[in-house]
């Protein structure tokens, strides 16, 4: 599906029922947008990993403009701030109320910044494996010098420079990475989902190469007013887990869970335990 909005149009997909039979009763369930990472990637990812969390929510999940499924535009306007506010121009095209807003990576970038900017619209708000600011990149890059093989120091350094040439070039960064991005890492499943997945290496070249190396989200955290769950992987090498430390300090009344055995795909390490964190912090907020 998708919703013309502002000068873009976002493709979205819905999964789960928001109205269920209760009793005598229709009950409706939290609806939550889930914004995803990259960036240059889409929504496909969280395909079926985040399905289980249907039984307890309807979920709203949306390609970021220029990205996956979405239409392309200029691509002086693939930034955060656009991103944030598409997000919240969808979440008003579809005639939500206030969300439950899931990022994750990037796209806890996104929903960190959305829930600042219109703290109104967040019900809960879960931050999965992200940064607030730039320092997490030079962190990154010392993690990969240090730990990474000779192929993943070079398959970084058109992430680091953002120069992917086309598609197929970030298809061959995730495959030569996967074992980095999970502790899980199987081979044919991460072939399987970079194959589905659309990317589009524009986005993720302006990203990398541009505005995230001075992004600094920190000074408007204090904004955000939703209960705030923060979610890190111990071993999460391009999101380090002391950065979702340090949003959990500066959000107030955040609770951070840091899984120990994930790395960057926490749906990939501990899936049953992500949405059981997930579930659990929605239901009791």
């Amino acid at each position: 599906m998708r919703a013309k909005v502002r000068d873009t149009e976002i493709y979205f997909d819905v999964e789960g029922a928001g109205l269920v039979p209760d009793g005598a009763a229709m009950r409706e369930r939290p609806i939550a947008l889930v914004s995803h990472g990259g960036p240059g990637a889409d929504h496909s990812g969280f395909k079926p990993a985040l399905s289980p969390l249907t039984e307890h929510m309807q979920l709203v999940y949306f390609d970021h403009r220029g990205h996956g499924r979405s239409a392309r535009g200029d691509p002086a306007t693939y930034t955060l701030d656009e991103n944030v506010e598409d997000m919240e121009a969808l979440r008003q095209h579809l005639g939500l109320g206030r969300i439950v807003s899931i990022g994750m990576s990037y796209g806890g970038k996104v929903a960190m910044a959305h829930a600042a900017r219109h703290p109104e619209a967040i019900s809960h708000l879960v931050l999965v494996a992200t940064a607030a600011h730039h320092g997490s990149l030079e962190r990154a890059r010392q993690i990969v010098a240090e730990c990474g093989t000779p192929e993943q120091q070079r398959a970084c350094e058109a992430l680091w420079n953002g120069t992917f040439k086309d598609a197929e070039e970030v298809r061959r960064y995730y495959q030569v990475m996967g074992p980095l991005y999970s502790r899980r890492y199987d081979p044919v499943a991460t072939a399987m989902a970079v194959t589905r997945a659309v990317y589009e290496p524009e986005p993720m070249n302006r990203a990398f190469g541009g505005f995230l190396r001075h992004l600094d989200l920190r000074p408007e955290l204090g904004r955000i007013t939703a209960p705030t769950l923060v979610i890190a992987g111990r071993h999460d090498w391009i999101c380090p887990p002391e950065f979702s430390q340090e949003i959990a300090s500066l959000i107030p009344g955040a609770r951070l869970r840091i899984f120990e055995n994930s790395s960057h795909t926490i749906r990939a390490d501990e899936p049953h335990v992500l949405i059981n964190a997930i579930v659990g912090f929605v239901d009791k907020s």
